[in-house]
């Protein structure tokens, strides 16, 4: 995820898989033109083949390609999650005046020599507990600029103008 908008009405956090997306449409492609290539010689092999790369890569798409958005907003004084994937679209609200910060939350990796790394992911501080912007723990520095985005948008607006 990254910081697409941060102004002093609205801070937009989101993750737009384009790269992923477009990488797994070539791989469709790229296996229905070589399936058709082939059922020229092969007609069953050809559509198996074809049919078999089209359909890995349709799943691969419906399970990976997917659009998050978080979005701060003063003006309506809501915190607004929304999920878009190509099997349907949700979108969570709350209460911007119950966020308190964000914060990362971190686990440790498990490897069988017993050396495991910190991952992080960021979360956002409501009353209700600990909310998880994204599902999945990393260990890059992107939860980290997420958490000092948020937490930089909730300071300005503390600060006297």
């Amino acid at each position: 995820m990254q910081v697409v908008r941060d102004t002093s009405e609205q801070l937009i956090l989101a993750n737009r898989p384009w790269p992923l997306g477009a990488g797994i449409a070539l791989f469709i492609l790229i296996f229905a033109a070589a399936g058709l290539i082939i059922a020229a010689e092969e007609p069953w092999f050809g559509l198996l083949f074809g049919g078999t790369g089209v359909l890995l890569g349709a799943g691969a798409f419906a399970a990976f390609v997917r659009r998050k958005q978080v979005i701060l907003d003063r003006n309506s004084g809501q915190i607004l999650i929304r999920r878009r994937s190509v099997l349907g679209y949700a979108e969570s609200k709350l209460p911007l005046a119950e966020l308190t910060g964000a914060e990362l939350e971190t686990t440790r990796s498990a490897t069988p020599d017993g050396r495991g790394s910190m991952l992080y992911r960021p979360v956002l501080m409501v009353s209700a507990g600990p909310y998880p912007i994204v599902k999945s723990y990393t260990n890059t520095k992107g939860p980290k600029r997420l958490v000092d985005a948020v937490n930089s948008w909730l300071e300005r607006s503390k600060t006297p103008a």
